[in-house]
């Protein structure tokens, strides 16, 4: 059985408008490295979702954004250090997709009056490819054909002993 690795993604990035689908590029990849093709669609969603909002709303751009994948489960964080607004303020849309796309969703402020609206996406059984067992090599008998059999004379009876004499002296 094969086991997952866990993996870390870190990016701090001053989000704009324009870099917010950079960054969903970015995610994506990132994603399909993981293994993770299924959940590129959602997570990218809600991240971009939590970025223009960042990008419209508030008045420092300066973001961090993180994932966390264990194996299971893949958590994504955006943080914002912008303490003027909270996700309250946000649109209901921006929560409410997250929400609609995530298994588990939250937020929290910071020391420093910004805060963190975090994700989760757990993968199902159903969405892992399924194990497929290889067609094994051909074996080397079947590869290879065998030889002609070439015909052995069959001896019918015991060997004269002046038989093999005459042999031995005529070699």
């Amino acid at each position: 059985m094969k086991t997952a690795v866990p993996c870390y993604y870190h990016l701090d990035v001053e989000v704009t408008p324009e870099r917010v689908d950079q960054v969903r590029r970015i995610l994506a990849a990132h994603l399909r490295y993981w293994d993770l093709e299924n959940l590129v669609e959602p997570v990218c969603h809600c991240a971009g979702t939590l970025l223009r909002t960042i990008a419209e709303h508030a008045a420092d751009k300066n973001t961090t954004l993180e994932m966390w994948w264990n194996g299971r489960r893949l958590v994504t964080a955006v943080a914002d250090i912008d303490g003027e607004s909270h996700p309250r303020d946000a649109t209901r849309g921006c929560l409410a997709h997250i929400a609609a796309l995530s298994d588990g969703w939250g937020w929290c402020t910071t020391g420093g009056g910004g805060r963190i609206v975090w994700f989760s996406r757990r993968v199902r059984a159903t969405e892992r490819a399924p194990l497929v067992p290889s067609i094994p090599a051909p074996s080397l008998r079947a590869a290879r054909h065998a030889p002609r059999e070439l015909p052995v004379p069959v001896l019918a009876g015991p060997v004269p002993e002046d038989f093999l004499v005459d042999a031995v002296a005529a070699g």
